[in-house]
């Protein structure tokens, strides 16, 4: 997996971190200086911290698991859909629906409400509905599909969460601490790093540092599934060889068997 570069992240403004009033002290060791009253991140570390959280987002990806994108700030919405949607993982961008995490099944009944209705609207029941019953049915499915559209093939907990601003998706931190499921999280000045498993301090405000962040994580994720996909066609190039081996094997046990059998009945003659 190449190193994150450097360069890339400092034309991103991914350096730029909060007014020094508004600063989080926790997030000291990641900031590197003040400037006009602004505190600057320590790109370098964003670095290190950007190549763990790739690598182990990778890992879970490679395992088969999913990975559940939050970003529901209008400047990330658009593009961590875009980017999520590519590597076929499950995402929030709109309101986030409390106890999406720690009430589940909820959650699933709801999901399996618009697939219910999906398959409705393909009967030839949904001819016999008014007008009036089509359109109430048609804008609940609407707003389900608003909300929990990009999840509808999360049928478990997700095993690890990717937030884009840990102030503004608290609850959803909230719900996977409680739960002890990762969390991954781009960290700005203004924010609070404890508690988080793998952090990114960086600018989680500007769009083109949100951007190349979630590109890089979903590049990783990408990777991941690459791999798995390589390792199971392998594991199936090895078991076809193995399959043949067998039914040759099994083949010349029953020619063995036929011929004792002609053996014992020739001395049963005699």
């Amino acid at each position: 997996m190449p190193r994150t570069n450097f360069q890339e992240l400092l034309d991103a403004g991914v350096h730029f971190g909060h007014l020094k009033r508004k600063w989080n002290p926790n997030m000291a060791p990641y900031i590197f200086m003040e400037k006009n009253g602004i505190h600057i991140i320590d790109l370098q570390k964003t670095v290190v911290k950007i190549d763990e959280a790739a690598a182990a987002l990778k890992q879970i990806a490679k395992s088969g698991r999913k990975i559940l994108f939050v970003a529901t700030k209008k400047q990330a919405k658009d593009i961590v859909a875009d980017a999520v949607s590519a590597v076929n993982m499950p995402y929030v961008v709109e309101r986030w629906p409390g106890g999406m995490l720690t009430n589940f099944p909820t959650i699933r009944k709801a999901v399996k409400k618009m697939i219910s209705i999906d398959k409705m609207t393909k009967d030839s029941s949904w001819d016999n509905l008014s007008k009036r019953e089509k359109l109430q049915i048609t804008r609940q499915r609407a707003k389900l599909e608003k909300i929990l559209g990009s999840i509808a093939d999360l049928t478990r907990l997700p095993a690890a969460l990717f937030v884009v601003d840990v102030m503004k998706e608290k609850i959803a931190v909230r719900e996977a601490q409680k739960l002890g499921i990762p969390v991954f999280a781009m960290v700005d000045t203004n924010s609070n790093p404890e508690g988080l498993d793998f952090i990114i301090p960086s600018n989680d405000d500007a769009s083109q540092s949100v951007r190349l962040i979630v590109r890089l994580m979903c590049d990783a994720v990408g990777e991941g599934l690459n791999e798995r996909k390589v390792e199971r066609e392998n594991d199936g190039a090895d078991e076809k060889p193995k399959r043949a081996k067998s039914k040759k094997s099994a083949a010349k046990a029953d020619v063995k068997a036929e011929k004792v059998d002609v053996e014992s009945n020739d001395t049963d003659k005699e």
